[in-house]
């Protein structure tokens, strides 16, 4: 005899004797736990399909142990921003044993709880100094972002849309803007000593010449 159920979101078939991983449920090892959320029931005659559950049925199970699974990396990274962030998790799941199958509305032949998902818990010590270094990387970022001084006079007038410039985003354009660089005409003329000024300010290690700003910025200064 078989079934199916369902549980952190997830659908198991599962027989008895059977030891699968779930989502976390609360409980400790040794506790008898049912779930209630059966979807089929198959084995002996015609297989019996819920809609969605099956009305009177249910799986009883034994907590055999709570665990964490293996690590995995999460990294993210955002292009031409220098920005990148790497992170840890282990995934929390508990391992139980498929007792019974039931069915008619039977009960397990030991005192059992409804199966619930655990709530959720504190980030263990050993992930609290990551979270504690990333304060004092936003910390750096906003005081760099404050040291950002104005090296050129910017024109009176409106100003350009930068972001046209191919590399440029809005991020960017606000750190020119804060430069004094407001329009393609500034950018058209920069000199080379202009150029090694803002490479400096900016950190650009050569990107304004290796993308062609002076001739993008040129381009869009001659169509306005």
């Amino acid at each position: 005899m078989f079934a199916v159920i369902k549980t952190g979101g997830k659908q198991y078939s599962v027989s008895p004797d059977d030891i699968i991983q779930v989502e976390r449920l609360e409980g400790e090892a040794g506790d008898a736990i049912v779930f209630e959320n059966v979807m089929l029931v198959g084995g002996e005659g015609d297989a019996a399909v819920g809609a969605p559950f099956v009305d009177g049925a249910s799986v009883a199970a034994e907590i055999v142990d709570q665990g964490r699974g293996r690590k995995i990396i999460i990294f993210k990274k955002r292009r031409r921003q220098n920005s990148r962030r790497r992170n840890g998790h282990r995934q929390y799941f508990t391992s139980v044993k498929i007792t019974e199958i039931l069915t008619g509305g039977k009960a397990p032949a030991k005192a059992a709880k409804k199966a619930k998902p655990a709530k959720a818990e504190a980030a263990p010590a050993e992930a609290a100094p990551a979270k504690e270094a990333k304060a004092p990387a936003k910390k750096a970022e906003k005081a760099a972002d404050a040291a950002t001084t104005a090296l050129f006079t910017a024109p009176e007038g409106e100003k350009d849309d930068l972001k046209k410039i191919s590399g440029v985003g809005p991020v960017l354009e606000g750190k020119l803007n804060a430069l004094g660089i407001t329009t393609f005409a500034q950018i058209a003329a920069f000199s080379a000593d202009d150029i090694t000024k803002v490479d400096d300010a900016l950190n650009f290690k050569g990107r304004i010449e290796r993308d062609n700003w002076l001739e993008q910025a040129s381009a869009f200064a001659a169509e306005k």
